[in-house]
């Protein structure tokens, strides 16, 4: 059995199989790892059964790092190579429609009435991943601009303020404040961009609650854009802003809160400046 590198070709025909086997797996359609693997390996370097079972889960560790779905029964593996990242990087090239393909998976149609998101405690030191892991999940977000991308998909961005918006309103109701569920409005929507937050809701003793919401497909650790006037305003209503995160949203959306100040819980970064003559 060939114990050499993977090389361009190889990497692409398993990843093309991969990709295959998630869309059956997001779709809830059977499909067999067994035949996929059986018809894959005849087309690779003499590689063992083994070797490519351990290359689908690192796909899922590049996936993860990409903000992106991965196949739950190829749990992550870390220590890939860069070559695997290109590959993957290679297909969404050639596949624009995947990135945008269930962005609104996890909204409510027309604001019926959802499932609550299961809300849980937010990204600290004490619950990091290894530092190795970490470090190759930070490396692909950087090199590929994960937060831009997701702040670039107006449909998906859209998708998580309405699956959020609907949260918020059955949270009131299940609170018996069906009067506060009434006022809860859509800001980003009915009075667009640029307030400083995407909702405006309530807890349930009446006092505001100020919502900017932030919506990835991926892991909880994948990274997100703020602008200038978001982090102004967090910072002058401390205490009733609220940075919303929503994650894995295409398939079980979950998320967590983030209170002001926001450089207490992440690292903030510069990534565009303001010019001016002089």
């Amino acid at each position: 059995m060939s114990n050499g590198p993977w090389t361009d070709e190889e990497n692409d025909l398993i990843v093309a199989d991969y990709f295959a086997m998630l869309a059956d797996d997001i779709s809830a359609r059977r499909y067999s790892k067994a035949e996929h693997r059986r018809a894959l390996l005849p087309l690779l370097n003499d590689r063992s059964e083994g070797s490519v079972e351990f290359k689908h889960q690192n796909i899922s560790a590049v996936l993860k790092g990409l903000g992106e779905d991965w196949i739950p029964g190829y749990k992550p593996a870390f220590n890939f190579q860069m070559t695997l990242v290109d590959a993957v990087a290679r297909w969404l090239a050639l596949n624009p429609a995947w990135l945008g393909r269930h962005s609104g998976a996890g909204a409510p149609t027309g604001l019926r009435e959802a499932r609550p998101i299961w809300i849980g405690p937010p990204p600290t030191l004490s619950n990091q991943p290894t530092p190795q892991e970490l470090e190759q999940m930070l490396h692909i977000a950087r090199k590929f601009d994960v937060a831009g991308r997701d702040e670039r998909n107006r449909a998906l961005g859209r998708a998580g303020e309405e699956r959020v918006l609907a949260h918020e309103r059955a949270a009131l109701r299940t609170a018996g404040r069906d009067d506060l569920a009434r006022k809860v409005r859509w800001v980003s929507e009915e009075d667009g961009d640029g307030v400083g937050y995407d909702i405006a809701s309530f807890a349930p003793d009446g006092l505001p609650r100020l919502i900017e919401v932030k919506t990835t497909n991926g892991w909880e650790r994948t990274p997100f854009h703020i602008t200038h006037n978001e982090l102004a305003v967090a910072e002058e209503r401390r205490s009733e802003w609220r940075l919303f995160r929503l994650r894995n949203f295409s398939r079980e959306p979950k998320g967590f809160e983030l209170h002001p100040p926001l450089d207490a819980h992440v690292s903030l970064t510069a990534t565009t400046f303001q010019a001016s003559f002089h």
